[in-house]
């Protein structure tokens, strides 16, 4: 629970063979100074470098006891209609900690979003969140350092 509160993220549930470090806020893991390394030529992919990709984002239901489940498609309204599909639920969950739902989601252009809200259209009802940051809790870091 504290890693999701945290915006740690699980290889193969916040990332799949798709998702880069720079889609999920993990750039400073890449080297800025080595002129080669394993794995620079696949980050420079021209589809992997394009604008508009999938980015790690948080999640607050507009209800916070309403918990969403892993994997439903995140939509937009466009025109009045919620239809186009711009990303999905990666990790859910019930924090005890804060007290409502949280969840983290990959979602296009996620970082440029914060504040917008979105849909999830389930099989018996529609969930709206607010895209925030995917860090819940303790964003300082000054828990670890007591």
């Amino acid at each position: 629970m504290l890693r999701a509160e945290k915006g740690f993220i699980v290889i193969g549930d916040e990332t799949d063979g798709t998702v880069t470090p720079h889609d999920v806020a993990m750039s400073w893991a890449v080297s800025k100074k080595k002129p080669d390394y394993i794995g620079k030529r696949s980050l420079e992919q021209a589809f992997l470098v394009e604008p508009g990709r999938k980015q790690l984002v948080g999640l607050s239901t507009t209800d916070p006891n309403e918990v969403l489940p892993d994997g439903p498609q995140a939509v937009e309204t466009v025109n009045g209609q919620k239809n186009t599909m711009i990303g999905h639920v990666t990790s859910s969950y019930w924090s005890p900690t804060l007290k409502r739902s949280i969840a983290m989601a990959l979602i296009k252009n996620g970082s440029q979003r914060m504040g917008e809200k979105i849909s999830f259209p389930l099989a018996d009802k529609t969930v709206e969140a607010e895209i925030v940051d995917p860090v819940f809790y303790d964003k300082e870091g000054a828990r670890q350092n007591v």
